[in-house]
């Protein structure tokens, strides 16, 4: 059976840099009737405990270290034993928000993570933050990518530890060179396609 990709969406807020933003977060849940993974957990362990219901959660997925990407994510393991997965690039960012709680485990450019005999290859696609990745499902025909690529172009980079220049180029160089009609899954807000934001490209401003 080929995996299947569920959506929540949870509400909260994002802190960086002495602000605050109200947020509504897209937390992805990847698997069949028996397994499944967790794409960032966002503001409440409960609800997306829910989801998953009595299927084994077999690792929690952080795309990238932001507080609204990961604040839930200790009590989402707690409550169900399953590993947490960042970057190590994003350790500095993740410790803003958990200082005492340290990931369970790295993810590395190129590795393979399967759930339900469908296989998600991690992208190290730095720039929104240092250690930020995308997970490409081709079976699915989907690219999960966190904060790196939107419906309009690329995530935020004016606040500590982006740098716009490097988005530009971890888009182009690993997002763009997947196929056009791959549907992109993103961290906040509606999905778009490759194509759609291949085509939007030449707007955005110079790196």
């Amino acid at each position: 059976m080929t995996a299947i990709v569920q959506n929540l969406v949870t509400s909260g807020v994002f802190e960086l840099d002495g602000g605050s933003w109200d947020v509504d977060n897209n937390v992805w849940i990847v698997g069949d009737d028996a397994e499944v993974i967790v794409i960032d957990a966002a503001h409440d362990a409960a609800a997306i405990a829910d989801v998953v219901g009595d299927r084994e959660l077999r690792a929690i997925v952080c795309t990238h270290g932001h507080n609204d990407h990961v604040n839930a994510a200790p009590a989402l393991a707690e409550r169900t034993g399953a590993p947490i997965l960042l970057h190590p690039d994003d350790r500095v960012v993740w410790d803003l928000t958990h200082p005492g709680r340290a990931p369970d485990g790295e993810l590395a450019d190129g590795q393979v993570i399967t759930i339900a005999g469908t296989e998600l290859t991690v992208l190290h696609t730095p720039g929104h933050a240092p250690g930020a990745v995308c997970l490409y499902a081709a079976d699915l025909g989907v690219v999960f990518t966190g904060d790196t690529l939107f419906h309009g172009g690329p995530g935020a980079t004016g606040r500590s530890y982006s740098d716009y220049p490097t988005i530009v180029k971890s888009i182009h160089d690993r997002l763009f060179a997947l196929p056009d009609a791959t549907e992109v899954r993103t961290g906040h807000g509606e999905g778009t396609t490759i194509a759609e934001e291949k085509a939007g490209a030449p707007e955005w401003p110079e790196a």
